[in-house]
């Protein structure tokens, strides 16, 4: 009874926790903090979608998670005044639950799938008339008997979100009229995120916590929005009414994050490296193995955030561990560096 209880309360707080992110996030392109390019481009494709009464051509959206696929994705059909209907590639197991989404698709929807480089091949190859040609190619029946039916699909706006670009098949790839990469974001964006979410939660924080949060946040706005919830935590728990850079960075020590953002799977994946293949070079496969971590974990959540810092370089024969990531771990780099020649 005691376990269950638990489980009801986890889930609780995790609902809790996905109503206070959607209250977070940015409703129109203005309210937007940073991705400067992709955003204009954006205003471009849906103005002159609006004039000549069309869908806006089929978008790409892709960089690592958090940094606001999703939150652009509901920004683009809120802006058009459409419906859009979310889902994802794991999510769509068979040719025939895409069909159903596409036939429920309204003239101008948004139809949003998340981890689009994930869709089965034969499910990716039904969106290519669909994409193209609005209208979805189905066979029926068996053998000999089996004929193929085209449907006519409304007009609509298919946006796709991944973190594996790469893993795109080319034909898929290239039936996107808009294509965009979001990247990192600067300390200041981060800072002006965490000041309008923290009004948005009614939270009272300083110029120095608010920077404090950001240079720890993995120039990530989710990441950020995090830790802003948890920090309020503690000043809840704690009576604390305004939060300042001296209890933020208690929080954050609390939490196992550094001032760069590390927590302790950064850590652990530099010293594994470092301890026990001097550094690299060394393949993903192998770091896996050694931190208990799975590969997509590693290359989605943690690779990308430390080569942005240049703690770790890919080469050929895999990842390194550079000489600025010994120093941020207080370990000497001369030192490795003999233990490998």
């Amino acid at each position: 009874m005691i376990e269950r209880d638990n489980q009801i309360t986890s889930t609780k707080a995790a609902n809790q926790d996905d109503k206070l992110d959607l209250t977070l996030r940015p409703k129109t392109l203005e309210e937007y903090v940073g991705q400067g390019d992709t955003k204009m481009n954006l205003k471009v494709a849906m103005q002159a979608a609006k004039k000549r009464d069309e869908p806006v051509e089929h978008i790409l959206l892709y960089g690592p998670p958090g940094l606001g696929k999703t939150t652009l994705a509901n920004i683009v059909a809120r802006e058009m005044g459409v419906n859009i209907k979310t889902t994802s590639g794991p999510a769509i197991e068979k040719q025939g639950d895409l069909a159903s989404i596409l036939t429920n698709l309204q003239e101008n929807d948004i139809l949003f799938i998340d981890e689009i480089h994930r869709l089965k091949t034969n499910i990716e190859e039904i969106l290519y008339s669909a994409m193209e040609d609005y209208a979805l190619d189905i066979i029926i029946g068996k053998g000999p008997a089996a004929r193929s039916m085209r449907l006519d699909l409304p007009k609509f706006t298919l946006i796709g979100a991944t973190t594996k670009v790469g893993s795109l098949s080319a034909p898929l790839r290239d039936r996107f009229g808009h294509i965009y990469k979001l990247d990192f974001y600067q300390d200041d964006e981060i800072q002006a995120i965490v000041k309008r979410s923290a009004g948005l939660l009614d939270v009272q924080i300083d110029d120095a916590g608010t920077a404090e949060i950001a240079k720890s946040a993995r120039k990530t706005p989710r990441i950020a929005n995090r830790l802003l919830k948890r920090i309020r935590d503690f000043a809840t728990v704690e009576d604390y009414k305004k939060i300042d850079l001296k209890f933020t960075q208690k929080c954050l020590k609390t939490m196992g994050v550094d001032i760069l953002g590390l927590d302790k799977t950064d850590r652990q994946i530099l010293l594994a490296i470092i301890d026990k293949f001097n550094g690299g070079p060394v393949g993903v496969n192998a770091i896996a193995a050694a931190t208990a971590e799975e590969i997509e974990t590693i290359e989605d959540l943690y690779e990308p955030y430390l080569l942005q810092i240049g703690f770790l370089d890919r080469t050929k024969r895999g990842r390194v561990v550079t000489e600025n990531a010994y120093v941020h771990l207080n370990l000497d780099y001369s030192e490795n560096q003999n233990r490998m020649f």
